[in-house]
Formats: structure tokens, C-alpha cells, sequence
């Protein structure tokens, strides 16, 4: 049975009061926003004028007085009138409870019993059963770290290996280039289990293992390093037409096809070296990979020559009885990169571990298309449609400065390179049409057989050399 709020048990009194009608205002004191200070004061200033000092407290105390004493007696005769039924309630309420109690009672002690049974069955073997999870968990976490640990030190011995196989310089073994390839490939299943530091993945965690961390600084970098350098040098290193200069001029030592072959396929392995162990990203895939190794080596290999060949020309337009072999050693220069251009052209680039084929329908439809040979990334970071172009031009842009220099200076150098400047002048032509040809594209009575337009060069160089003669 619920209680009675106020406003009823109010309404219930009055009712039972009717004949006894009370002037008491229930509504003010059972209103929610009544405040004794406010009722007070109007009650001080009902009964007094505001002006009067002091103020006559009798009349309204003894006015709140006499409501207490009115309320007492209503409550008194309330209770006497209806003590019985006050009682019956009292009891009734006692004896509700009292059977509730034991019906709850009984419902806790079956609720206790089942929380008993199901703590020892579930709970408990619950907690058991999550250790053993946990401790399961750990133990496949540890299998899986022991296991990409096993595999980065198996690839590192294998490292080992495979550089020691490189051999060469330094080393009692013959050099065998393509252990580069396979020391590449062996850094690049490296830089697999590096790179898969997601949760999951396979080296996840490596970073804080002490022997990984010194299989890294001491054999990992220290090797990719070396391996990076020794294909850079052979790059560096590319010639063929030494081999033909050294035979014609008798030194003994014959160009021969498998001296050819061997230069072109160390510089091939150099390539893929240099292809494979270019730094690449998540986002890396074949379309848009240009392997920024190979294509620094190559324009670092052309820039050599470069300079070499300003500087001898340089050298060779003031002291003009050398120019004949100057002019012949550029245009050997410029026949080696003929000759890698030929090369780079006819290499495809490998397959890489690290990159993915893009399938989406935007690289089909965007005319993005992997690399089909390793001239490309060359031509398009050089912004040049052959390399023996780019080096004849920008040999010539270098060069004019230089002449403009010597005929300015005067004296015998600037007079003697005036007098010979129609000697001079075919002299360049015939470098530019030799040099741009691959080494041996000769006739047999040693005259430049011509092979290709390279008339825009050799007047490129002319103008660059005799046409600053008159300025």
C-alpha cells in the first residue's frame, strides 16, 4: 500500500475535520517554495507598523504559538478518532512484511546456494582457464619473436656468406658480382621482417631485442653499406672503349667478346643491386617506384666524365698540339656512355620482393606503367631523349666560358687557337660523329663509320668552342 503524500493526508484531515473547519492556510506551508524567513517577516509586519521602534514580537510569536497548539489538536483528535483502524493498518503492514521477508529470504539463501555453485564451476575454473590463455598467449608470442629472431640471424649468416663470395679487391677469391644480386636479396628479406612492425606481423617487437639491434649496426648496415658502394664503384668504373684504345694501340691486353660480356654483366648486377636496395615505402609499388640508386650512380658516372672532359678540353684549347689525343679520350668517354645507354635500354629491372602491382582501375586507366628497361628513370630525371645528346650539350654549355677565357687572356694560346680555329673545328666534328657511335662502329681503314644524326650536337660543340673564338 503506498503512503500518502502530504497534500492527501492534509485533504484526508480536512475532511475528517469538517465539522471543525480550520483556519490554518495548509496550501502556504505545504507549498515547495515556502521559506520560514519570508513567513516570518510578513507575519512581523502583520502585526506591526514598520515605523515602530521596537518592534512588538509578542502578537506574532504567540500567533504562531497558537497554530502549533491548533495543528497538535487537530493531530491528537485525528489519532483518537482513528487509532483502531491505525492499528489494524499497523499490524496488517507488520504482517505483509514479515511474510515478504521470508519469501525474500528463502529467494537469497537459493540465490546464494546457486552463486556458490556457479563461482565453483564457472568462476573458478574461469580464472584458471584465463591463465592458461594468458600464459599460452605469451608463450606464441614468444615462439613468434624466437622465430623472427632465428630467421634475421639465418639471413645475416647468409649475408656473411654471400659477401664473402663477392671477393675482389682485398680478397684471395676472384670477384663474382652476382653475389652482389644475391646479397641484395638477402638485405631486402631483411628489410621484410624490419618493415613488419605492425601488431600481427612478423617483427613486431624486434626493435627490443638487444641481438637484433646488434645484428643491425654491426654486419646489416655496415654490409648494405659496402655492397651499395662496391656497385656505385663498378658503375663508376663502366668502359668499353679502353678495352679498344688499349688494343689499337698495341698494349697486349685484346678486347675480347668475354672481356665485353664480363664488363656488361658485372654492370648489370651492379644495376639490380642498386635497384634493390633503393630505399622504398609502404605506398611503393612497381608503377611508381624509379629507383632514385641507380639513377644517382648513373648521373654521378656522367657527370665524371663530364668534368673530366671539360677540364682536359680546357687544358688541350691552350696547348693545341694535345687536342688530337684530348679530343680522342671524349669521344672514348662519350662511347662508353653510348655503349651503357645501349645497356640500360636493354635491362629490365627484376622483380622486387617490396613492391606490389597496383590492380586498381585508376593506375590501368592513368597511363601509369612499370618500368620497362633502366633507361627510363635516367632520361626523365635528366629531361634528355638520349644521353650522348645531354653530354655533348652540356659539355658544350660548360666549355664556352673556358674558351671565352683563353682568348681573352691573349698571347700565344688565343693566337694559335685563331689560326687553327677551321683545324679545330674538324677536329670536334669528327669527336662528336666518332664518340657517338657504340665502341668498334669503325670502318676498317679506322674512319668513323656513320651511324645516327648527330649534326645538332657537333654544331652545338662548334659553336660552343669556334664561336667563341669571335666574340
Amino acid at each position: 500500500m503506498a503512503e500518502d503524500t502530504p497534500r492527501q493526508q492534509l485533504s484526508r484531515l480536512s475532511n475528517m475535520t469538517d465539522e471543525e473547519p480550520s483556519y490554518i492556510d495548509y496550501e502556504a506551508f505545504l507549498d515547495p517554495n515556502f521559506s520560514a524567513t519570508s513567513f516570518a517577516n510578513t507575519l512581523v509586519l502583520a502585526t506591526n507598523n514598520a515605523s515602530d521602534t521596537p518592534l512588538d514580537l509578542s502578537t506574532p510569536l504567540s500567533r504562531v504559538l497558537f497554530d502549533v497548539q491548533e495543528i497538535d489538536t487537530h493531530i491528537d483528535t485525528l489519532t483518537t478518532k482513528t487509532a483502531l483502524p491505525l492499528l489494524e493498518y499497523t499490524k496488517d503492514r507488520a504482517e505483509s512484511s514479515r511474510r515478504i521477508l521470508q519469501e525474500v529470504e528463502g529467494q537469497v539463501a537459493s540465490l546464494t546456494e546457486s552463486y556458490k555453485t556457479l563461482e565453483k564451476e564457472v568462476i573458478e575454473r574461469y580464472e584458471v582457464a584465463e591463465q592458461v590463455r594468458l600464459t599460452a598467449e605469451r608463450l606464441c608470442e614468444t615462439v613468434r619473436l624466437g622465430r623472427a629472431v632465428a630467421r634475421c640471424l639465418f639471413l645475416g649468416r647468409q649475408l656473411e656468406v654471400q659477401m664473402a663470395e663477392l671477393g675482389g679487391v682485398g680478397s684471395a677469391k676472384k670477384e663474382d658480382h652476382r653475389a652482389m644480386v644475391r646479397s641484395a636479396n638477402t638485405l631486402l628479406s631483411l628489410r621484410q621482417v624490419f618493415m613488419a612492425t605492425r601488431p600481427g606481423e612478423e617483427g613486431e617487437g624486434l626493435d627490443r631485442v638487444n641481438l637484433v639491434n646488434t645484428l643491425k649496426n654491426e654486419l646489416i648496415n655496415p654490409g648494405e653499406r659496402a655492397i651499395g658502394s662496391r656497385a656505385q664503384q663498378v658503375i663508376k668504373e663502366f668502359s668499353l672503349s679502353s678495352l679498344l684504345t688499349s688494343s689499337t694501340q698495341g698494349s697486349g691486353s685484346a678486347s675480347t667478346y668475354s672481356q665485353t660480356e664480363d664488363i656488361k654483366s658485372r654492370t648489370t648486377s651492379a644495376l639490380f643491386t642498386l635497384y634493390l636496395l633503393s630505399p622504398t615505402s609502404r605506398n611503393s609499388t612497381v608503377e611508381n617506384f624509379h629507383p632514385p640508386l641507380v639513377v644517382n650512380a648513373l648521373q654521378d658516372y656522367l657527370q665524371t666524365a663530364l668534368k673530366s672532359s671539360v677540364a682536359s678540353l680546357a687544358r688541350s684549347l691552350a696547348t693545341l698540339p694535345t687536342l688530337d689525343r684530348t679530343l680522342l679520350e671524349i669521344s672514348a668517354r662519350c662511347q662508353n656512355i653510348v655503349a651503357l645507354e645501349t645497356l640500360l635500354e636493354s635491362t629490365k629491372p627484376p622483380s622486387h620482393p617490396l613492391l606490389e602491382t597496383s590492380t586498381t582501375i585508376g593506375a590501368e586507366k592513368g597511363g601509369q606503367k612499370p618500368l620497362s628497361n633502366f633507361l627510363q628513370p635516367l632520361l626523365q630525371a635528366l629531361d634528355t631523349p638520349s644521353l650522348p645528346s645531354y653530354f655533348w650539350r652540356s659539355l658544350a654549355s660548360s666549355l664556352s666560358p673556358r674558351v671565352q677565357e683563353i682568348i681573352h687572356r691573349g698571347g700565344v694560346s688565343a693566337r694559335t687557337l685563331r689560326s687553327n680555329k677551321d683545324r679545330v673545328r674538324d677536329a670536334v666534328r669528327e669527336c662528336v660523329n666518332r664518340g657517338s657511335q657504340l665502341p668498334g662502329a669503325q670502318g676498317s681503314k679506322g674512319k668513323v663509320a656513320t651511324v645516327g644524326h648527330w649534326e645538332r650536337e657537333a654544331a652545338v660543340m662548334v659553336g660552343a668552342i669556334v664561336g667563341a673564338m669571335g666574340r
